[in-house]
């Protein structure tokens, strides 16, 4: 009965990865539909195992926490329209030189996305970038790649990047001190080899081309978004909470201290016109449907190590020739990669921190290469495809409102796929360089 159960639960695990490819179908319900029906037939078969308090303590309460309050900030920051005024103060002073507000625009959006989710650059600074480009006449095309093959290599650079680098770090206790140590030099390789590549490749070829038909209203630049002191004491505050996510170790703790502060720095307007912290209005107002869908994924890994299917994957991991790291790493890394390219990285990585906890436990290997090669892998191996990355795809939606005719599916799919590549080649050298170099 056993075996049928681990086939019972793998079939759940499939059948939500299965719905995340359909975007017509509201993919958090039935998340939470093949988790209730794998923990109920888990815990008919092996009820002391499954109790309540069991599959409480298997959810990483400390992910959710930082998860709900990074969003809580975002929503704040969305709402007084921060990286709104930061893409257009660059776009004000730089547009008249193209090169430089290439550069520029890409760099800034880069970094962005090291705090905040690409999905949320993507939407703040596309916009800005292609009004910039029609006032300066010229092809937005390159500008766009830039922006959104270059705010993919940003989540390797800290903890917080990306919501898997959130679980990864907190599963292997790494702080942002490791991710720069570990990977800063890999993050500053790759992006001004990408940038310069783009430069050369695509933003010169464009660089001469004048657009016609657009009117002159249509190329004004917008001025002053926000008061300048909500802009000051909102930049203020995202530095002091980057610095304290450096200082504190404890994740949560740093989350809900940075979600309470934003918020009262940032008063809403309440009953007799008076301003007043409002947390439940950014709460509510805050998309979680990832918090949600991590809680069951959470749970599905939980039946999994319950009904032996992880202790299973373990023993044949064992068996493999564990000894030469440098071939180990390189599969990690192509294997994640290839994972995350057709399917969700969010599954692939709940999945695969029990099988890295094992490679490092049991091998007695370094784990320092291994993790690299994990977060390499999860992190840049969703772009070999546009769908599977919602910046990519949210870059072609807004080119496509817009009518930037020269982007379309099939050339972010051979640009980014090209790039993609280029990013795990120079992964597999950065490889070489820790294995042979650094150990």
């Amino acid at each position: 009965m056993i075996f049928f159960l681990q086939i019972f639960v793998i079939i759940c695990f499939i059948g939500i990865i299965i719905v995340l490819f359909d975007e017509k179908i509201d993919y958090l319900i039935y998340s939470i539909l093949f988790t209730l029906v794998a923990i109920v037939a888990t815990n008919l078969l092996i009820p002391e195992k499954t109790t309540l308090g069991d599959i409480i303590l298997a959810i990483e309460w400390e992910v959710v926490i930082f998860l709900i309050a990074l969003f809580t900030i975002i929503e704040v920051l969305e709402d007084k329209q921060i990286f709104e005024e930061i893409a257009r103060r660059i776009t004000k002073k730089f547009h008249t030189n193209t090169r430089k507000f290439f550069w520029l625009i890409c760099l800034i959006s880069t970094f962005s996305a090291t705090l905040i989710e690409d999905l949320s650059v993507a939407l703040i600074f596309i916009p800005l970038v292609i009004k910039s480009c029609r006032k300066m006449r010229v092809n937005p095309t390159p500008f766009l790649l830039g922006i959104t093959i270059c705010i993919n290599i940003a989540a390797t650079l800290t903890p917080f990047g990306s919501a898997q680098n959130i679980i990864i770090s907190n599963a292997f206790e790494l702080t942002p001190i490791w991710f720069i140590l570990n990977l800063g030099l890999y993050f500053i390789i790759t992006t001004l080899v990408t940038l310069f590549l783009l430069d050369r490749l695509f933003l010169t070829k464009y660089q001469d081309k004048i657009e016609e038909g657009y009117k002159e209203h249509e190329l004004t630049i917008i001025d002053d978004i926000i008061d300048k002191s909500v802009f000051n004491r909102n930049i203020a505050a995202l530095l002091i909470f980057s610095v304290l996510l450096f200082i504190i170790p404890n994740i949560a703790i740093v989350g809900i201290i940075g979600a309470v502060v934003f918020v009262f720095i940032n008063p809403r307007s309440a009953e007799f016109g008076k301003k007043r912290p409002n947390f439940s209005f950014y709460l509510t107002k805050s998309d979680h449907k990832l918090v949600y869908f991590f809680i069951c994924l959470f749970i599905l890994v939980f039946c999994m190590e319950v009904n032996g299917t992880l202790k299973f994957l373990e023993d044949i991991i064992l068996t493999l020739p564990l000894d030469n790291i440098f071939i180990m790493s390189i599969l990690i890394l192509v294997i994640t990669s290839i994972l995350s390219g057709f399917l969700d990285n969010a599954p692939v990585t709940v999945l695969f921190i029990p099988i890295m906890h094992v490679l490092i436990n049991g091998s007695g290997i370094a784990a320092t290469p291994l993790l690299v090669a994990f977060i390499l892998g999860i992190n840049l191996g969703g772009n070999f495809l546009p769908q599977g990355s919602a910046c990519d795809m949210m870059t072609l939606e807004l080119a496509k409102k817009n009518s930037v005719e020269d982007l379309n599916y099939k050339k972010l799919l051979k640009v980014g796929g090209l790039f993609a590549l280029v990013h795990i080649i120079l992964g597999i050298l950065y490889l070489a360089f820790i294995v042979f170099v650094i150990l």
